[in-house]
């Protein structure tokens, strides 16, 4: 069974609180793009994983290892052989690794005739990670808690051209949360989202920002050149490093290499 696991991007990220948990609570909408992972699962004698294309850093399990154990554990499922071939760039802030691990749990579920529900899934993905559970389903949502608890929001970018660049840093979740304040959000994420696009730039943020762009200013200066390049919006994704552009029509942007590696994804 061959998957193609998606990217994200996210429109606004809020950091209201930390809990005692240690964890965050954060206002963010997650909004699916064409940018894949490819994904290879068979039944086997032996569990397996295997992964080729851009290199993983070791970190021990992979979220798609994980995620397969956390099915074995609870069905009799067949063994698996894992072939992930990774496109999606690591440390992005685009969920590549979340979006494995939940077409993992969705392809299992298929390929064994589980029966899982949509929200059993979910409550799967949720024990992987923030992210995970969103892919499941695939579809924009106001997401709020700790990523997990999800609203309908209605967001068509079908209509403009997403451009993404990844430049060469690498910026991990835990590094991102050192220069973030947690602050409540001074106007309602669920309302700025329904304005039109050329308002948002005014209204939408991504808390990350000012702290990654101070330690990181490539990444501040690329998302000034893309508003210099005519994008209606723009924005890091999620933790970053990653920036993206929304356009109302195609652009060529290849002259922008000298600021990271360019993704030309459309809406899913």
């Amino acid at each position: 069974m061959i998957s193609f696991a998606n990217a994200k991007i996210n429109l606004g990220l809020l950091i209201t609180e930390k809990r005692l948990d240690g964890y965050h609570n954060l206002e963010t909408v997650f909004y699916p793009v064409k940018l894949y992972d490819v994904l290879e699962l068979h039944s086997a004698d032996t569990f397996s994983f295997e992964t080729v294309g851009l290199n993983i850093p070791d970190q021990g399990k992979n979220l798609c290892e994980k995620a397969y154990d956390l099915l074995r554990a609870d069905f009799e499922i067949q063994p698996q052989s894992i072939y992930l071939l990774k496109n999606i760039p690591i440390g992005a802030g685009l969920g590549g690794g979340s979006s494995d691990a939940a077409f993992v749990l969705k392809a299992i579920n298929e390929q064994q005739q589980l029966g899982l529900t949509v929200d059993q899934l979910k409550s799967y993905a949720e024990k992987l990670g923030a992210d995970c559970p969103f892919f499941i389903e695939n579809k924009a949502v106001y997401a709020s808690g700790i990523g997990t608890t999800f609203e309908h929001v209605d967001v068509d970018l079908s209509t403009y051209f997403i451009v993404i660049i990844k430049p060469d840093i690498h910026i991990s979740t835990a590094e991102a949360y050192q220069n973030v304040i947690p602050q409540m959000p001074t106007s309602d994420l669920r309302r700025a989202i329904q304005l039109p696009i050329q308002e948002w730039k005014y209204h939408i943020i991504n808390d990350f920002e000012l702290g990654i762009f101070e330690k990181y200013p490539l990444i501040g200066a690329l998302k000034n050149k893309l508003y210099e390049e005519g994008a209606l919006y723009a924005s890091m994704s999620g933790s970053g490093s990653s920036v993206f552009g929304i356009f109302e029509k195609s652009i060529d942007l290849n002259h922008l290499t000298s600021y990271g590696k360019i993704y030309y994804p459309v809406d899913l």
